[in-house]
């Protein structure tokens, strides 16, 4: 029969353990007051009885055996806590308060050692009850036995006492315990509970289901913390996939339409002679590569998002600003832009150098291709008094507005000023990509403002963390 999801749960089960090893631990403690208790009785009951016993040995070698029994008489009538037999050498009991000696004359015990014997006693209401005693056998000079014991059979009444109050604390522990235990068990069932219906409500399909946090600080609380973050991260994911598409969608509908409509054109010109096969496969084909550009570039924004830089190797960041300012300064002065740049030396990062390089491309190119001829691009490499490396491209051209410069980052975004220019609004989104995976930051700010009819202009900042 399977058993009640209760009883099923982790924390029950570590309650029933944590029980076990307690009840253990409290029975070894317990057996150990028990046997420390009695052992220490025992011990004070045998330390009386010799006193006793030497006691009367003493009056035995002074007065005889007259004298021992008469004492003997006296303690007896007297009363006390002490049993006697006193027997002669035949064997004829002399005096006692026992009905008879509990070592067998047969067997007499070897000097020194004790004799537990049970006792039979009447308490105060008349009832007969059985009782233990303890004592120690001498044998005397003339053959004489004298036998000295003691009723112990009070401390076994109070060690039993106390036995029992510990079994009773034990099982009231044991009973709070296990109602604690159940109790907790409950709670952490219904907080699963919730987890457990908001992953099913994600299972389904519902990506705006969020857990209860209780603000209490516990593991639970930081388990739905963390299923909250993974849950909006996965919606913003979804949200960004169902974006793409969008756009994607939307973005290649114009250049597919401008694509069928050159080639129905090539087609009727080549029909009419106008053209020949190979001018429309290459218009085809100036279309196509287009096409695969645009899907190269989101599937390595793809890549860097999931897997993060491959192959990170630690290099000068000013030997790559150089190479991209050798790169770019002959394609700014054919545009009739000023091209400037300010490296420092010993610029030293971590990362994927294609990547890199890659970002910082897309940056410059976007510099020159949105300044109007007469402006100015700045490229700069240095280090930030944080410690961090930064590259900059600095233009003079129509910049991006403050409310644009979150936005302008995302895929596939452009915004009005640049509709006009050929592109697929992935350069900055790949930028971004490639600085998240290198766990740096992309930074827009204003450019050096507008002047002569040029500007405001924009700054775009690449932050990356120095080599460790």
């Amino acid at each position: 029969m399977k058993l009640p999801s209760l009883f099923r749960r982790t924390p029950f089960r570590l309650t029933l353990l944590f029980l076990a090893l307690f009840a253990a631990a409290a029975s070894a403690i317990l057996a150990y007051v028990y046997f420390a208790s009695a052992s220490e009785a025992r011990a004070r009951s045998q330390k009386d009885v010799l006193v006793e016993l030497t006691a009367l040995q003493a009056i035995y070698r002074t007065r005889g055996v007259d004298g021992l029994n008469q004492a003997l008489v006296e303690r007896i009538v007297r009363g006390g806590p002490y049993l006697y037999v006193l027997v002669d050498a035949r064997g004829e009991q002399i005096s006692s308060n026992l009905s008879k000696s509990p070592v067998d004359p047969k067997q007499p015990a070897a000097a020194g050692e004790w004799e537990p014997f049970p006792l039979t006693a009447t308490d105060a209401e008349g009832r007969v009850e059985m009782r233990q005693g303890i004592g120690q056998e001498v044998r005397l000079s003339a053959g004489e036995r004298l036998f000295v014991g003691e009723d112990i059979g009070d401390i076994e009444e109070s060690l039993s006492r106390l036995t029992q109050a510990l079994w009773m604390a034990m099982g009231g522990v044991l009973l709070l315990g296990a109602t604690g235990g159940l109790i907790i068990s409950r709670n952490v069932e219904r907080s699963m509970g919730r987890l457990n219906t908001v992953v099913a409500a994600v299972r389904d399909g519902d990506l705006k289901a969020r857990a209860q946090v209780r603000a209490s600080g516990d593991e639970l609380d930081e388990l739905g913390r963390g299923l909250n973050g993974m849950l909006d991260r996965l919606e913003a994911s979804m949200a960004s996939i169902r974006h793409a598409g969008d756009a994607i969608a939307h973005d290649l509908r114009s250049p597919l339409t401008r694509m069928r409509a050159k080639l129905e054109v090539a087609l009727i010109d080549a029909e009419a002679g106008k053209v020949s096969g190979v001018d429309a496969l290459e218009i085809a084909l100036s279309e196509a590569d287009h096409l695969l550009k645009t899907f190269n570039t989101v599937l390595a924004i793809a890549r860097l998002q999931a897997g993060g830089a491959p192959d990170p190797q630690v290099f000068d960041a000013a030997d790559l600003a150089a190479d991209m300012a050798e790169l770019y300064e002959p394609a700014a002065e054919d545009k009739g832009l000023e091209f400037s740049a300010e490296i420092e030396r010993g610029l030293m990062i971590e990362g994927n150098q294609p990547f890199l390089a890659q970002a910082l491309a897309n940056v410059i190119d976007n510099a020159i291709k949105y300044t109007p001829t007469g402006g100015a691009v700045m490229l700069r490499a240095r280090r930030r008094s944080s410690g961090e490396i930064e590259y900059s491209v600095t233009d003079t051209g129509p910049g991006v507005p403050a409310e644009d410069r979150e936005r302008v980052v995302q895929r596939f975004v452009r915004l009005d000023n640049s509709r006009s220019e050929a592109g697929s609004g992935l350069g900055l989104s790949l930028v971004s990509a490639v600085l998240e995976a290198h766990a740096g930051r992309v930074q827009l700010d204003e450019g050096p403002g507008a002047y002569g009819g040029f500007g405001p202009g924009l700054r775009v900042a690449l932050v990356l963390q120095p080599a460790p």
